[in-house]
């Protein structure tokens, strides 16, 4: 789970002692909010979602239990630490029997704090079942990549109608970034399972000596440091849907591990006799072409038939541009909510360049550069001017852009100006040339479509001195 989009509230009447937690929980990546008395605390989760809130705890007060009940009703996965001082075997229980996920004695030592975090949000990933908290999670965190009209997204969508109600494996594959997981979860929702655990599992962290354990669970004493019994991902997506996310790097030993259990339908525990049913759809991802890597000897095919029964390929943002013009619409007014700014307008030259670019990062990239700029751009319309150089850079010199069916013809016109004064030559007279139009007509086409603040650019035509051509009768 990335660190970065887990939020903590710390709330303490001292507020050294709070600013001494949040410091300590800075170098994980945690994202830490501080609050100084209840009401604030409150305040604070009704405008996002807390993952772990950790509270000072008195034993004779009740109000860390009413601030549990009151967070809870907002977001009931909330999880909650209690910290108190002189405390006592029975105070720790007492807490966590009111619904805490642990007690920490003050002072805090900061290692026993991340490991109490790391365990909590293990249990908040794995167990909670709120479907529509989940639902809720994930509209905050995950863009809509369906949004758009290709013709390839308007296709999957199809086959995910067509197959969501069914138990057929799926493979899906594309390139990092273009939203895997969210196609998985869609199958999962519009499965008749949508209701049990949709369980996640990052294949390239799983160490070789650790994947049975983690996949099929273990007994205790299984092995050292396993002091008691635990379920595996098998078992917790019982019912459910696994996505098995990065097949491709799953190591020879988890692979075997995994074709055994596909084929046979059970699974043993670790150092347990008990043999156990799987349950659950399997739905995989990579971003590697599985089949390419089985001829290769990278990956047994004997696996990738078993997982290969219905294929989705979800295409780069690059050949998809037509849908950007509404991604970027539906971002906007995503994290304008989120972040609770006022809506912002992005102009149609931002959205022309947009369709140009790459976007190596795919939807993951676009949606995080239009977050961005939500929160750093005050104004209420984004321009050309208002975009990193970096991001107007990256369109390479004499780089065709994409003209998409269906696009207005005016938008074609303006993207072609564009570029070229951007380009091929700021130089209005020398552009209009090149576009074969007078210069009166160039400068009110750009008036027109917004383009009179481009960054001034030199060709290598300019820098050299070269004269622009003669100015056509009229001009």
């Amino acid at each position: 789970m990335d660190p970065s989009k887990i939020h903590i509230l710390v709330l303490d009447r001292d507020p050294d002692a709070a600013r001494a937690i949040r410091d300590s929980l800075k170098p994980a990546g945690y994202q830490v909010s501080v609050a100084s008395d209840e009401r604030e605390a409150v305040a604070l989760a009704e405008e996002k979602l807390f993952n772990l809130v950790i509270k000072s705890f008195d034993a004779h007060r009740i109000d860390a239990v009413a601030l549990m009940d009151k967070i809870r009703k907002v977001t009931p996965d909330t999880q909650f630490i209690f910290a108190g001082e002189r405390g006592t075997i029975r105070t720790a229980v007492d807490s966590i029997r009111k619904g805490a996920f642990d007690y920490l004695s003050k002072p805090i030592e900061p290692g026993q704090l991340i490991e109490s975090i790391t365990k909590a949000l293990d249990y908040q990933a794995l167990v909670a079942e709120d479907q529509r908290l989940k639902v809720r999670l994930r509209k905050r965190s995950e863009p809509d990549i369906f949004a758009g009209k290709s013709a390839a997204m308007q296709e999957i969508n199809a086959l995910i109608q067509q197959i969501g109600p069914t138990d057929v494996t799926v493979l899906i594959e594309g390139e990092s970034g273009t939203g895997k997981e969210i196609v998985a979860r869609a199958i999962h929702e519009k499965s008749r399972r949508r209701g049990r655990p949709f369980i996640a599992v990052n294949c390239a962290a799983l160490p070789d000596n650790l994947i049975e354990a983690e996949l099929f669970g273990h007994v205790r004493g299984a092995f050292t440091g396993a002091i008691g019994d635990r379920d595996g991902r098998f078992q917790l997506a019982h019912g459910g849907t696994l996505f098995l996310d990065e097949i491709g790097d799953l190591s020879a030993k988890g692979q075997g591990d995994l074709l055994r259990v596909l084929e046979d339908g059970i699974f043993r525990p670790v150092g347990s006799h008990k043999i156990e049913r799987a349950d659950a759809r399997i739905v995989a991802a990579s971003n590697k072409n599985l089949e390419a890597e089985g001829i290769n000897g990278r990956f047994r095919e004997d696996l990738f038939y078993r997982l290969n029964i219905v294929t989705i390929q979800i295409p780069p943002l690059r050949e998809r541009a037509e849908d950007i013009p509404t991604l970027v619409n539906s971002f906007a007014e995503h994290f304008c909510a989120k972040h609770r700014r006022r809506q912002k307008k992005f102009s149609r030259e931002v959205v022309a360049l947009f369709q140009t670019l790459r976007w190596p990062g795919n939807v993951r990239q676009l949606r995080n550069t239009i977050e961005r700029l939500v929160v750093t751009i005050p104004s209420s319309r984004i321009g050309l001017e208002d975009l990193p150089a970096a991001l107007i850079h990256s369109a390479k010199p004499g780089q065709a852009f994409a003209i998409q069916p269906g696009m207005a013809l005016a938008q074609v016109e303006a993207e072609l100006i564009r570029q070229t004064l951007l380009k091929v030559t700021s130089n209005r007279a020398e552009a209009a040339a090149r576009l074969g139009i007078s210069r009166r007509a160039l400068q009110y086409k750009i008036a027109r479509y917004g383009l009179d603040r481009l960054p001034k650019t030199q060709t290598a035509r300019t820098r050299r001195g070269a004269a622009s051509p003669p100015l056509k009768a009229g001009e």
